[in-house]
């Protein structure tokens, strides 16, 4: 089995953000979502840059996955608009987008190069084609000698890494991240909140996390969007202070980040009902 203590991403030297590029990636107006008689979400507004890492915290069940789900194009709001890229119909969105779930959903019979490489091979290239792409990814993050590995023979963060890696290699402008490190324990969720962090500063994308960690998104993220309790809408906007360390032990225990997490903490409080 191997270890769950994750290979840093990046340089010593390199502990700053990249810069956003100018240019909004999504945008939703207005946007009120439900099932039958069930209301969900309720006039979101919500703006993204282009590179820009946007965080969704909020209650259980208060419709952060719905949200993911309306940004794809995997659903169309009841009403109010979503425009993800320049586009507003669904498959334009779904073409923008790539969507991690909360479990890495490794094929088992699959090595961890070919899991990784299966976006490629739905293109149409061929396996040894879809692997030279993958090869160089697990090599920037640490994977290299586990690239031939079976999930079973992976930690739990080596197969959200995989799982990560897959979902770069759909080529999309537009990372939609669904509670990636949910099911980690405690140690190695933290461990891959720091590789995360690198690894969005070696790879660049535009990004939505949703998360009921608020330190999670309060370190991994630009912004932060705090929703109420269903129907859900947004009661606070909580911007971390950047550039940032990728040290996150040194980050999550600093005075002004202590300050934003109670922040953040006192806003869900009041709007959890």
């Amino acid at each position: 089995m191997a270890s769950t203590k994750e290979a840093s991403v990046m340089e010593p030297n390199q502990t700053e953000r990249i810069a956003r590029t100018p240019g909004e990636a999504i945008r939703t107006s207005g946007v009120s979502h439900g099932f039958g008689d069930l209301e969900v979400l309720d006039g979101i507004d919500l703006s993204v840059g282009e590179g820009e890492v946007v965080g969704l915290v909020g209650p259980s069940g208060c419709g952060k996955s719905t949200l993911l789900e309306l940004l794809s194009g995997l659903a169309i709001p009841r009403s109010g608009s979503v425009e993800v890229e320049g586009g507003s119909e669904p498959e334009s969105r779904l073409a923008s987008c790539a969507y991690m779930p909360q479990r890495d959903l490794l094929f088992p019979w699959l090595s961890a190069i070919d899991n990784a490489a299966m976006a490629p091979r739905n293109r149409g290239e061929t396996k040894a084609a879809s692997r030279e792409e993958a090869l160089p990814l697990f090599a920037r993050f640490g994977l290299a000698e586990f690239a031939n590995a079976m999930p079973n023979e992976l930690s739990g963060g080596m197969c959200q890494r995989v799982a990560f890696l897959r979902t770069l290699l759909a080529g999309k402008p537009v990372l939609l991240l669904d509670e990636p490190f949910a099911a980690l324990d405690a140690i190695t969720r933290g461990e891959m909140q720091e590789w995360l962090a690198g690894a969005l500063l070696a790879e660049p994308r535009t990004v939505v996390l949703v998360t009921h960690d608020v330190e999670e998104a309060l370190y991994l993220c630009d912004r932060v969007a705090v929703l109420s309790a269903r129907p859900a809408r947004v009661v606070a906007e909580l911007r971390p202070e950047a550039p940032r360390s990728l040290d996150r032990a040194g980050a999550v225990t600093a005075p002004g980040f202590t300050a934003l997490r109670e922040e953040a903490l006192r806003a869900l409080r009041e709007h959890s009902r």
